[in-house]
């Protein structure tokens, strides 16, 4: 079977990550997918490495994973020539993704409005930070702003409530927020199927931001009260904590069915004697006992290091997982084993798939991202554009 969606034109004009994400994932399921950037610097997603506090490298690595496998067309929207190719190739287009400010869509003759009426059959997806009506649809945002710290999530996952709260990496809300705007995409796209018409589809950070923190958003909706989460060893739970091993590298337990695992575990532990120790009886026992638990088990994990625990938890089927650092990930032999780490075409090295699959629906491999504009003459020659046209667009310096 080919690719799903082999022959869906998809253009590309959005910046970061969000936005790029959901075309990325249409592309890795057969898309043709056109990146759209402005002459010059192009995406500010080129130059995250550079930024303070990245990861350095000579590779541009959230290049390379948000815009895999993409055709690149540097064009210059502001100039009125700029907007009338991108109004042929919206024209031709299946799905447009952008997340430009919805004034800078009007400026750039780019309102879902304009370039629909151009393609009935054209899905217009659209994200922003906080929305498309209300007093703040205006209001710029990141996934750092609108999705983490706007929707509650920045304040609650700090280790305790004594401390501040807890910031967010580069692209945390992004990419899944990204997963959104793709499954509206693939809706419309199965609505078109039984209309024949295209639609406006969207997404946001501050609904996904919402959505990721739906347990406790949705309690608060209820009126509930909440108890401040307390220090990692004064926890409610002994069996739902965290320990750090003797060297140095930490594991997380998360063991919900006391009834079953609780003395699986204390044996496992070296600590049968607790099994039978009327202070840790019941599990209501452990809960109230959690602080005097905690500091046992300290004292346990910090005498064998963290792969001797693993293959103990392991081979007692207790639910824990290590703690990864980031250095662990490229030897994760599972993530290879399920697909969720794939080479990339030229096979130098790995990246991550698209986080689903389709039985009888193989995805495409994953190619490297575009240098700025590297296929821009061979997009207008596919929109129709000859080569006198072409040169005359590089000479009025619209292409790039």
């Amino acid at each position: 079977m080919s690719n799903i969606f082999e022959g869906l034109k998809v253009i590309d004009c959005s910046s970061f990550i969000a936005a790029p994400t959901a075309a990325t994932l249409l592309g890795d399921l057969g898309a043709d997918v056109i990146k759209v950037e402005p002459p010059g610097a192009g995406d500010p997603c080129r130059t995250l490495p550079h930024l303070p506090g990245m990861p350095k490298s000579e590779h541009p690595y959230g290049w390379m994973l948000d815009n895999r496998g993409k055709r690149g067309l540097a064009l210059d929207l502001s100039k009125p020539e700029g907007q009338a190719v991108m109004h042929r190739l919206a024209a031709q287009a299946d799905v447009f993704v952008t997340n430009y400010p919805l004034a800078v869509r009007h400026k750039l003759a780019l309102d879902h409005g304009r370039l629909m009426a151009l393609n009935e059959r054209m899905i217009y997806a659209s994200f922003t930070g906080y929305g498309e009506t209300g007093a703040e649809m205006a209001k710029p945002g990141f996934d750092a702003t609108a999705y983490w710290a706007r929707s509650g999530l920045m304040a609650l996952v700090r280790p305790d409530a004594s401390t501040p709260p807890a910031r967010a990496i580069a692209g945390m809300g992004d990419h899944p927020s990204g997963v959104s705007l793709f499954a509206a995409v693939a809706v419309a796209l199965y609505q078109r199927e039984r209309t024949g018409r295209g639609t406006l589809v969207g997404s946001s950070l501050l609904a996904n931001g919402l959505w990721a923190n739906g347990t406790f958003a949705q309690a608060a909706l209820c009126g509930a009260s909440f108890t401040p989460r307390p220090p990692r060893e004064k926890g409610f739970s002994a069996l739902g904590c965290y320990y750090r091993c003797r060297d140095g590298r930490w594991l997380l337990l998360s063991i919900v069915n006391e009834a079953r695992d609780w003395p699986v575990f204390a044996a496992c532990m070296g600590r049968a004697d607790l099994i039978d120790d009327p202070r840790f009886a019941k599990q209501a026992d452990r809960y109230a006992r959690s602080v005097e638990l905690i500091a046992l088990f300290d004292a346990a994990f910090a005498t064998r290091d963290r792969d001797d625990w693993r293959q103990r938890l392991d081979a007692a089927s207790i639910v824990f997982e290590c703690v990864a650092e980031m250095s662990d990930l490229p030897h994760d032999q599972q993530a290879k084993d399920a697909g969720v780490l794939v080479p990339f075409e030229d096979g130098t090295m790995l990246t991550i798939d698209s986080p689903f699959f389709i039985g009888g629906a193989p995805k495409a491999r994953p190619r490297k991202a575009p240098a700025l504009g590297e296929h821009s003459d061979q997009v207008l020659r596919d929109a129709g554009y000859d080569d006198a046209a072409i040169a005359k667009l590089r000479d009025g310096k619209v292409v790039a």
